[in-house]
């Protein structure tokens, strides 16, 4: 058919006689007439390919549904089985078992349409793919036909090809199975959370009962979870669960399927507390979990994830997580611990894979998981992020800061840990023995916002509670935010690999069922801080380990930078350190029975338990199992003034000059008289500003940190008051 040519511009005429006229339009009716024949043949080709495309669809047998393989997850090596994700309940049932509240209820949340439309619903596909054009999530608009055509047959991938099979299966399903036979299957496959496939198995799993006695209230739950069996969990996010139950009964009612005074007599049904299996005993159920929350975060959903046959490899190492179970259990306290939690993570610096956590005594009596949970005050731990502040604005450790108690600074006041005053003291000092007064009065110097943005650059949260970033104050250098032990283990290890800061993760890779890779761990890294800045700061922090309040990790034997933290109340303490391999965060804590916080005071028989004391036997422990193999590194030494000694004078100068801080008093006088013994003998008084006679050295700082127990045993209760020990942060 030859294209018409375009109309010339019509000029003003007699008119033309009928005949005449009739010629002209002959060609434009040609073309429409070929333009519609052209439609008709296409979409007859359409139909015709879209039918045999159907005719040739195989529709497999449902019982394929049950012979879907676990998902199982390997410990870092790729070899060793961790655990398996696919270890589920299955129950099938007769449709006509199934009440019709539930059926309904099912239908209002999932497919309202479901007895009207052939397997596909247009106005679902036209809005799924609006959404994903226009850079939305992922959504597939899908009928309960589709849903199960999805679930019983094909694979959990989001391609269009994917799609194109599922539409094509529905039709195929709607032509040789009955509406009530497809929605009986579906009931009986979908998943419904807490390893329950099939809506009888959910009915026992959520209300300890068969399906059959299922209430309407009850039934709109079930219903609502589907959507997102992880996401709508009870013991995870009750008020969206809620909002989801109160949707589908509205549904229910503009169906007709339920009455207004059916639906405003129903309350909110109890939902049994969720068991766990043995096989998630200890704290496999916390790492099974973990791994979980990370799939889903990737794009991947409950189904796939129960019984898609994926095989991931976790970032978990076997040796290091059994080194943080032994930790705990052998030099963890093991008197008045009720209410006790602790927490540890371990991550490696520069990739941000979690090598291991010790997260609650066992996951089947209780899933909260301390390590990730953001619950307890930091304390002194933030101190760290105000020296890298500090050293990106050029202050060296030799700086003079006020080491009195109390002290006062921009109107705030603050008291030292056992309100000990240190008088004058260095940067080096205040962080080997964790004053408080030196450390205010630095924060204030270098500005609070600085020191919060290193916290951040570092890899705290922005979220984190407590932090305040909208209002804040000098006690933040204190640690009055709750980060978790993952966080802050993750914030140090910037610090451990020379201001590389990384994103975490539980996995390394995923391989589906035919070994085809799915997903594979690139770590996503960033500069956070210069590596000059970061050296200095693991300098300083190896300073607090061999002359200061961390001196139990000396017992590791090897290199490490750490630091203490212990708050006001004695409510946390914590013990945060690494190597340049590694770095691992453990908290200690205690909540009454409402789950308020509570003093540690008296646990494991101290009187007060501080990041010294049990936190660091447990690290030290730790760190010792999971480096076992590894070999003894050094960290890289800083360069410039930064962390240079000061000169120290060996004559007293007469002429007022002052000694800097951290150098001993020079017992010669310049210019003076030689010194007297006789005059100290005598117990003569020193005139203030005097110097001090010769051979009378000054009194030493003292290390901030009651002794740790020694691994392998707990710590025995001092007889004598002890020295004092790390900072509170102000009630």
């Amino acid at each position: 058919m030859s294209t018409p040519r375009k109309p010339a511009k019509r000029a003003a005429k007699p008119a033309a006689a009928a005949g005449s006229s009739a010629r002209k339009s002959k060609p434009k009716r040609h073309w429409v007439r070929g333009l519609v024949i052209l439609f008709v043949v296409l979409a007859a080709l359409g139909v015709g390919g879209f039918a045999l495309a159907v005719s040739l669809t195989d529709v497999p047998s449902p019982n394929e549904v049950s012979t879907s393989e676990a998902t199982i997850v390997y410990w870092a090596d790729g070899k060793t089985e961790l655990g398996r994700l696919g270890e589920a309940t299955r129950r099938s049932v007769a449709l006509a078992d199934v009440p019709l509240d539930a059926q309904h209820a099912v239908l209002a949340a999932e497919d309202r349409t479901f007895y009207e439309h052939g397997g596909v619903s247009p106005l679902g596909i036209g809005r799924a793919v609006i959404n994903n054009l226009k850079g939305g999530s992922t959504q597939g608009g899908s009928t309960i036909t589709q849903q199960y055509a999805k679930n019983a047959y094909l694979t959990q991938d989001r391609s269009w090809s994917r799609k194109a099979k599922e539409l094509l299966l529905a039709f195929k399903l709607e032509t040789v199975v009955s509406k009530d036979q497809i929605l009986e299957d579906y009931l009986n496959t979908i998943y419904f959370g807490r390893g329950a496939y099939g809506i009888e198995a959910a009915s026992i799993a959520y209300f300890g009962t068969s399906v059959e006695n299922l209430d309407a209230a009850q039934a709109a739950v079930l219903a609502s979870v589907i959507k997102s069996p992880n996401g709508l969990a009870p013991e995870e996010n009750l008020p969206a669960l809620k909002a989801r139950w109160a949707y589908v009964l509205d549904s229910m009612i503009e169906q007709g399927w339920l009455t207004p005074q059916q639906r405003n007599s129903a309350k909110f049904p109890d939902i049994n507390k969720q068991k766990a299996g043995n096989r998630l005993g200890g704290q496999t159920g916390f790492l099974l979990q973990a791994v979980t929350d990370q799939l889903i975060t990737l794009g991947f959903d409950e189904t796939e994830i129960q019984r898609g046959g994926l095989r991931i490899t976790s970032t978990f190492e076997k040796g290091a997580q059994k080194g943080a179970t032994a930790a705990v259990r052998k030099v963890g306290p093991d008197a008045n611990t009720e209410g006790l939690r602790i927490g540890l993570a371990a991550v490696r610096p520069g990739t941000g894979e979690v090598v291991a956590m010790y997260a609650g005594k066992n996951f089947i009596d209780d899933q909260i998981n301390n390590a990730t949970r953001e619950f307890a005050q930091a304390g002194s731990t933030f101190k760290p992020f105000a020296l890298a502040a500090a050293f990106e604005q050029g202050v060296p450790l030799g700086t003079e800061l006020n080491g009195d108690s109390p002290s006062t600074v921009n109107g705030y006041t603050f008291s030292n840990y056992g309100d000990k005053s240190y008088g004058p003291v260095s940067l080096l000092q205040a962080t080997e023995f964790s004053i408080n007064s030196a450390y205010v009065q630095l924060e204030s110097e270098v500005g609070v916002d600085a020191v919060a943005e290193s916290a951040i650059r570092a890899g705290v949260p922005d979220t984190t509670p407590g932090l305040n970033l909208d209002n804040l104050d000098l006690t933040f250098v204190l640690g009055t935010a709750s980060p978790s032990g993952l966080s802050m283990a993750n914030a140090y290890a910037t610090f451990a690999s020379g201001g590389i800061r990384s994103e975490m993760t539980y996995i390394k890779s995923v391989m589906g069922l035919n070994g085809g890779l799915l997903f594979e761990y690139d770590p996503k890294t960033m500069v956070a801080f210069d590596p000059n800045i970061a050296n200095s700061v693991s300098y300083t922090l190896n300073k607090v380990v061999t002359d200061g309040t961390a001196f139990a990790a000396q017992k590791l034997d090897r290199p490490a930078a750490a630091k203490t933290g212990t708050t006001d109340g004695n409510k946390s303490a914590w013990f945060v350190g690494y190597t340049p391999q590694l770095a691992t965060a453990v908290l200690m804590a205690k909540e009454d029975a409402s789950g308020l916080p509570v003093s540690l005071s008296g646990t494991g028989g101290l009187g007060t338990v501080t990041g010294g004391s049990y936190p660091a036997a447990i690290w030290t422990a730790f760190m010792t199992a999971a480096l076992a193999n590894e070999p003894v590194v050094d960290f890289t030494p800083p360069t410039g003034d930064l962390t240079v000694a000061p000169d120290c004078p060996l004559i007293m100068p007469v002429d007022g000059t002052k000694i800097p801080v951290g150098c001993p008093t020079p017992s010669v006088i310049e210019f003076g008289p030689e010194p007297s013994v006789d005059a100290s003998a005598s117990g003569a008084p020193v005139p203030s500003g005097a110097p001090m006679p010769s051979g009378v050295a000054p009194e030493p700082l003292q290390p901030g940190d009651q002794s740790a127990p020694e691994p392998g045993g707990a710590p025995a209760p001092t007889a004598v008051p002890p020295p004092p020990t790390d900072e509170a942060v102000p009630g």
